[in-house]
């Protein structure tokens, strides 16, 4: 009696595939992602491919292929043709234009014109400002092959003033962009993760920003966020 063949389970892929590894921009992304799925459920699930950055995985020509950039994040978003997605501030918009219905982590662009334009505002300042001038704080204070003092002062002093116009924004408010004390929103988001990593970058507490401290501990009390940080 010949036997009975067993079925095979092939698990269906899920929506989106993330290309991250463990950096403030790559938890931007998971971050938000982690909050699309506590409002959507599996239309937002993703799965996750680490890329070891300290070994230039994001170099090779496959990588290079998604992103000629070669830098991590990249989104690839399988229910829209595999369509690819990257650079993390254009990744948030995207997801937040397609995937949020509701406007739960942003403002509609026709109907709330001017809170989506403080959205984008705070999100390209960020990507102007705090990401390139803390990164570059933490280039010379943990990574630079020689010791250069002014290039160390250089950046912690660009990144504390950074941190001050978050603290004149963020005074009476909640969060960075929307009316009255702010809504909760790709803004944020897109900024959070470099704040969590102040002490890596030689800013050892928040305390001179107080109000940036709050909005800092109102954020990471977020469940979403703490599984998006806990990726990859």
């Amino acid at each position: 009696m010949s036997a009975v063949p067993v079925p095979v389970h092939v698990s269906k892929p899920k929506p989106f595939l993330l290309y991250t590894a463990g950096t403030p921009n790559g938890r931007k992304v998971s971050v938000f992602l982690e909050e699309l799925r506590a409002v959507y459920g599996e239309k937002v699930d993703y799965d996750v491919e680490k890329i070891d950055i300290a070994q230039n995985v994001q170099k090779e020509p496959w990588f290079i292929n998604l992103n000629p950039n070669g830098r991590i994040p990249v989104l690839v978003d399988r229910a829209r043709e595999d369509f690819v997605v990257f650079e993390t501030a254009a990744i948030l918009l995207y997801l937040q234009q397609h995937y949020d219905p509701e406007r739960k982590l942003g403002f509609d662009p026709v109907s709330q014109p001017n809170d989506y334009s403080e959205m984008l505002q705070w999100m390209l300042w960020a990507h102007g400002g705090v990401g390139p001038m803390q990164g570059q704080a933490n280039h010379f204070n943990r990574s630079a092959p020689v010791d250069i003092p002014y290039a160390k002062k250089r950046y912690i002093l660009e990144t504390k003033r950074l941190y001050g116009v978050m603290e004149i924004r963020l005074t009476d408010r909640d969060y960075l962009a929307g009316p009255g004390r702010g809504v909760y929103s790709a803004a944020d988001i897109n900024v959070f993760p470099w704040i969590r990593v102040h002490q890596f970058a030689g800013i050892e507490s928040l305390d001179e920003w107080p109000s940036l401290q709050m909005w800092f501990n109102r954020i990471e009390a977020r469940e979403a966020v703490q599984n998006g940080l806990a990726i990859p």
